[in-house]
């Protein structure tokens, strides 16, 4: 006979399917673990709570992208003599991606939220806003653009522009909070939305919460089954399978393999075609006989021609279009091609197709080991026995400590060289301690015994890679396997982005359903 408690909390479990969140049956309560024989999600046996039948719930504004293997890289003439993105086999894990380029509109969101709540520090307001001068040209007159472009209802649906990829870091930061504060008051964990006593650092953060570092107005909490304890009040977890994960900027290798959009292209394990953009065929105009001849793209076609001659608008725009404007890819997503290029997560080097993993292939990783206390038995690497994380990053002594330098900094040219102010190893494998950025890219540290002090590069680990073509490009760059580069903290006018999230549990799409 089920207690009280079981029932209830049994209930609960299985409310979760008409929210989407996870999947239930009567009999998956009354499961038995294989380890113990212990039954889960009952009290009168210890209480573990189990969520089984788990499904991700799509974020707002996501696609599903079923990862697999592809040829990443170049696929025509390298023109412009880069040589940097050498055609190679990779695999990319399944993952979420937005159908659309981030807008204004989602933009100015964003904006009112900071100014909203953020009362206190004007600055991070400031700090987040587009630089909207990006459109000025010394020989053109692009003022309008300046005062209009995002403010304007007209341009609501047009991407944003003029973000930094730190910008684009941060606006992702708070997308994650909004979205997983609102699937706690759906789930009921959260009895409503506290939009009025939210201000400055009273307000919803993810890891703050799982931290238990913050607790929301209305907090009421899931059940609770353990024995000794309230039945409700109890923080959501990662193990409850209701917050999802944050959301982000896709890596290069995601970003291309959605562009490409080969799912149309493929019968069972064979890839029938190639594709030099996102659709079929080598130009850049509908072959389908009641589009034919219209612009696939919003790009320049030619020399002082961006949108065609009057009455016959060939691509619909002087400069961006609305996200949506034109024909989505096999996946479903828009302006893969052209309109805006987009930023992507990783750090550029040139020679970064020689280099990282055929796996999930991505150059960013800065790794640091988490501890609490050195001293405190309870402690081991990462986090505490008690499955709580302490955000204090490593000593230097407890990194001098830690000699797996092979592939735990992967930012720089060459395996074991780190970021500035911390240790990395010379071409003895001896650690030194002076701050440095690479010995192939001085950024002028001074560094002993190395040569060209002071020379500097636009290639360092502040310089990310974007993709896809914009208004203001030739055809060339509208080819997935194009890349290029810019300095994290430089906004232009046809630099956007679009974020993507981790796709956690089975692969298929089929198997996800």
């Amino acid at each position: 006979m089920c207690s009280i408690r079981s029932l209830r909390y049994q209930l609960v479990v299985c409310g979760l399917v008409s929210l989407g969140l996870a999947g239930c049956s009567g009999s998956k309560n009354n499961s038995v673990s294989s380890t113990t024989g212990w039954k889960y999600n009952d009290p009168s046996y210890g209480g573990f709570e189990v969520v089984e039948g788990y499904k991700q719930e799509t974020g707002p504004g996501l696609v599903f992208i079923e990862g697999g293997t592809f040829i990443m890289g170049r696929v025509e003439q390298d023109v412009v003599y880069d040589w940097n993105n050498t055609p190679r086999r990779v695999t990319v894990s399944s993952y979420y991606i937005d159908q659309t380029e981030a807008t204004n509109v989602d933009y100015r969101e964003y904006l009112y939220w900071l100014a909203r709540v953020m009362k206190d520090y004007r600055d991070v307001y400031e700090q987040a806003l587009p630089d909207t001068l990006v459109w000025r040209e010394p020989m053109s007159y692009n003022e309008p653009h300046v005062y209009n472009y995002l403010r304007s209802p007209a341009y609501n649906r047009y991407p944003v522009v003029g973000v930094t990829w730190k910008q684009v870091m941060d606006y992702a930061h708070w997308r994650s909070n909004r979205v997983n504060e609102l699937l706690l008051v759906k789930r009921g964990v959260i009895e409503k939305l506290d939009v009025t006593n939210q201000s400055n650092e009273n307000n919803f953060d993810t890891d703050a919460y799982l931290l238990g570092k913050y607790t929301p107005e209305n907090h009421k909490g899931l059940p609770s089954l353990k024995p000794g304890e309230e039945q409700t009040g109890r923080k959501a977890g990662i193990e409850d399978g209701i917050l999802l994960p944050k959301y982000r900027l896709p890596t290069e290798a995601e970003w291309e393999f959605a562009a490409t959009g080969l799912l149309g292209n493929t019968v069972e394990e064979t890839v029938a075609e190639r594709r030099i953009y996102p659709w079929n065929g080598h130009n850049v105009r509908n072959s389908n006989t009641s589009r034919l001849g219209r612009m696939m793209a919003n790009f320049v076609r030619g020399k002082g021609d961006y949108m065609g001659t009057a009455g016959h608008l060939n691509d619909k725009g002087d400069f961006t279009v609305e996200v949506d404007e034109f024909w989505p890819n096999d996946y479903g997503l828009y302006c893969m091609a052209g309109n805006v290029n987009e930023w992507v997560l990783d750090v550029y080097r040139p020679m970064t197709s020689e280099d990282v993993n055929e796996f999930r292939p991505f150059r960013g990783n800065i790794f640091d080991t988490y501890v609490t206390d050195p001293n405190d038995p309870k402690t081991v690497a990462g986090v505490n026995r008690l499955g709580q994380i302490d955000m204090r990053p490593v000593t230097d002594e407890e990194a001098a400590n830690r000699r797996n330098y092979d592939k735990a900094y992967y930012v720089n040219y060459k395996d074991g060289d780190v970021m500035s102010g911390l240790l990395y190893q010379n071409d003895e494998g001896a650690l030194r301690d002076e701050e440095s950025s690479t010995q192939m890219y001085d950024q002028g540290v001074t560094q002993k015994n190395l040569k060209n002090v002071g020379m500097t590069s636009l290639i360092n680990d502040h310089v990310r890679v974007y993709k896809g073509g914009g208004w203001r490009d030739r055809a060339y760059w509208l080819s997935p396997g194009a890349r290029r580069f810019l300095d994290e903290n430089t906004a232009t006018a046809d630099i956007g982005f679009r974020l993507a999230m981790d796709a956690v549990g089975k692969p298929a799409e089929a198997d996800r359903q």
